[in-house]
């Protein structure tokens, strides 16, 4: 016997016989003529050189070599069966796995789909990194992730975004704070204040201060801090005022209170970002897909900005051109 003669079909076409009882029925169900099947049968027994069927009362039966094939063809597509059934799921996006880069602030909102996500998918491997926006950068330019959350996103031409949730920027300051009783406050009275910023290159320090320029307005004193938390510890004990995302914020702050400042809050958003030159894994397009659909079960009604289905046509349209081809959408 020489096994390398053996193909998917013979066996699939075999065991179709054998669970038929006859060539003609196995021939209907395989959309096969009756010779097609006889041919089939003769070439299999010739490559094994034995029996394989036997006819008892006008039924096929398996012989002693046929039943041992058999129970082989079974296992061996039955695995195969198994392999497109995970292959299925795989292009579903029901398995495998995808990474996500966050800048800091994105901590405080992602998990709100995430959660529901991995519930409805446990077997998909979700792996986050969380720093700050240079470290993101640096991360986006080396192609290390399959998706990038970013406030303020990188203007690359191989980039594409979706939005996904409003991130407004509000002025906070201590509970106690004297005008925070006020119903207005121009925020030329606050300029005197110390206030409390992140590190140079941060999405809302950079929107923050370009506000700011837009006012044709200057900070006085300044303190850095590492990170939003600190940010928010240090204006609850009375260190300054600051501006922060307020999704920083928890639901219930009792030691701080927004600042009703005018122009303020400041409109921005989250958004998804994805290198147009990088081939998306199923599983993080099943994320968006996900997201897409299901956003709005995840988060507040008041913070939604759901433009991922554009960012999946998006997605669409530029893996099905050739690279080379067309210059492509861009960031918006």
């Amino acid at each position: 016997m020489n096994i390398r003669h053996l193909t998917f079909r013979l066996l699939q076409v075999y065991v179709a016989v054998v669970r038929a009882g006859s060539i003609s029925e196995a021939a209907r169900r395989l959309h096969l003529t009756q010779p097609t099947v006889s041919q089939q049968l003769k070439r299999l027994a010739e490559t094994l050189g034995e029996p394989l069927l036997e006819s008892r009362q006008g039924r096929l039966t398996p012989s002693e070599a046929g039943a041992e094939l058999y129970r082989a063809s079974r296992e061996v597509l039955g695995r195969f069966d198994d392999l497109d059934d995970y292959l299925a799921a795989l292009r579903g996006g029901e398995r495998g796995r995808f990474s996500i880069a966050l800048v800091n602030t994105a901590q405080y909102v992602l998990p709100r789909l995430l959660g529901p996500y991995s519930q409805a998918f446990p077997e998909v491997e979700v792996t986050v990194h969380i720093g700050n926006r240079r470290q993101m950068l640096t991360r986006f330019e080396r192609q290390e992730d399959d998706l990038y959350v970013f406030s303020h996103p990188p203007s690359l031409a191989h980039a594409l975004a979706g939005r996904f949730l409003r991130n407004p920027l509000v002025a906070v300051a201590p509970r106690g704070h004297p005008l925070a009783g006020r119903e207005r406050i121009a925020m030329g009275e606050l300029l005197e204040e110390r206030w409390l910023l992140r590190e140079p290159g941060s999405a809302t320090r950079m929107l923050f201060e370009s506000w700011l320029q837009e006012q044709g307005l200057t900070l006085g004193p300044t303190l850095q801090m590492a990170s939003n938390e600190a940010i928010r510890v240090g204006v609850a004990s009375g260190m300054g005022l600051a501006v922060l995302s307020e999704h920083v914020l928890p639901p219930q702050h009792p030691e701080l209170v927004i600042l009703p400042v005018e122009g303020l809050p400041i409109e921005s958003h989250w958004q998804f970002i994805v290198r147009r030159d990088r081939r998306l894994s199923h599983a993080a397009l099943g994320f968006l897909d996900f997201g897409a659909q299901r956003l709005a079960e995840c988060v507040e009604s008041r913070f939604l900005s759901n433009e991922l289905p554009v960012l999946l046509r998006r997605l669409d349209e530029v893996q099905a051109t050739p690279p080379g081809l067309g210059s492509g959408p861009q960031v918006s």
